[in-house]
């Protein structure tokens, strides 16, 4: 079908990640650039306190399940959690979603801003923190 490039800057993380769903399951391939910029609203402390636990919650340290710690790879997991992974029509949308830190030259001009919902121009709260910093701080290298 059709290429979507979307720029995750200034975006929120979950309504960026649901549009980037939506968008494979119709068959578009989708392309986040940009993915260390997206946002995550709320109190830094206490999310970046959940993203641990959870590392540390999950399987064994040696055997997994393992959390993803950069950037891109964590926005490309948020977009799992949103797709029926476990089904062959949400696995091949999952293979149309790729995510970039940065912008890569062949995207360099291209990106689009992520939907309007998707935005964080118009949130009355001051308490995000950018995904970057949230991989960061669970030892990723950003």
């Amino acid at each position: 079908m059709a290429e979507i490039i979307l720029n995750a800057e200034g975006a929120i993380l979950g309504r960026l990640a649901s549009y980037a769903a939506k968008q494979a399951l119709l068959g578009n391939t989708i392309r986040i650039v940009n993915a260390e910029k997206a946002l995550i609203t709320g109190d830094a402390k206490s999310i970046i306190e959940r993203v641990w636990k959870l590392s540390a919650d999950i399987g064994q340290p040696f055997k997994g399940p393992f959390q993803p710690k950069m950037p891109d790879r964590f926005v490309r997991r948020v977009v799992r959690g949103m797709l029926p992974y476990k089904r062959a029509r949400g696995r091949e949308a999952l293979e149309r979603v790729l995510c970039y830190m940065g912008v890569p030259k062949q995207f360099a001009g291209k990106a689009k801003a992520p939907p309007k919902p998707a935005s964080a121009q118009k949130l009355t709260t001051t308490k995000m923190v950018t995904v970057g910093k949230v991989c960061k701080a669970i030892g990723g290298k950003v």
